[in-house]
């Protein structure tokens, strides 16, 4: 009679081996629950993830607000640059204004060797955005231009009211449909201001007039 084979007894933690020498497997509470948890979870889940696209919307929208006031202080600081920068050479031009007149002067009374300096000057300074404004023979604009003296013209019309007969009344004209003379000229229009000499260049510096010519005017 051949000697019995004991198996081994499985310890009380071990799982209890089938038949067939394999395993049990003990079922497992928490993998059963899973489907469960899961979905208790999914709503803390979604409100987290709108949650963090909120705050990540939010930070987008403080960096373009940031970004666009940065670019607006970066422009606004170039334009005080430029302003300033255009000021300091507008004082500069102007404190030269003086040096061509005198060229002017020495040249108008024959000093011919001065006239070179003036221009060479004056290409100088126009490349800095110095201009001369045109004065003799342009209707005169008080912006641009400084009456000195003025001139009348006499009226080359005679008088409408005096039409030889002596009695002030106007012949062969006919009133407007409102009643009004047609041969009337507006006050705006009866008198035309036009600059006959300069007597002080005038220049503009930049867009702007930096001195005013001064002028005489004659009014026709």
């Amino acid at each position: 009679m051949s000697p019995s084979t004991s198996q081994p007894v499985p310890a009380a933690d071990e799982p209890a081996p089938h038949l067939d020498g394999s395993e049990h497997e003990m079922p497992n509470d928490d993998v059963a629950d899973e489907p469960a948890r899961i979905d208790a979870e999914a709503p803390d889940l979604a409100a987290q993830l709108e949650a963090a696209t909120a705050e990540r919307n939010d930070y987008l929208d403080q960096l373009q607000r940031q970004r666009a006031e940065f670019q607006n202080f970066r422009r606004r600081v170039e334009a005080e640059r430029r302003q300033q920068v255009s000021a300091g050479v507008s004082r500069l031009v102007e404190s030269l204004l003086p040096v061509l007149d005198g060229c002017a002067a020495a040249t108008a009374q024959g000093h011919s060797e001065v006239a070179a300096v003036g221009q060479a000057l004056m290409v100088a300074l126009g490349k800095a955005g110095l201009e001369r404004i045109d004065a003799v023979g342009e209707p005169f604009d008080p912006t641009q231009h400084e009456a000195v003296t003025i001139e009348v013209a006499p009226d080359p019309d005679p008088d409408p009211d005096e039409d030889g007969s002596g009695n002030g009344e106007t012949s062969g004209e006919t009133a407007g449909p409102d009643g009004a003379d047609p041969t009337a000229s507006d006050d705006r229009n009866d008198h035309y201001q036009v600059v006959t000499e300069e007597l002080r260049s005038g220049f503009r510096f930049d867009g702007r007039v930096l001195r005013a010519a001064m002028v005489k005017v004659r009014t026709a």
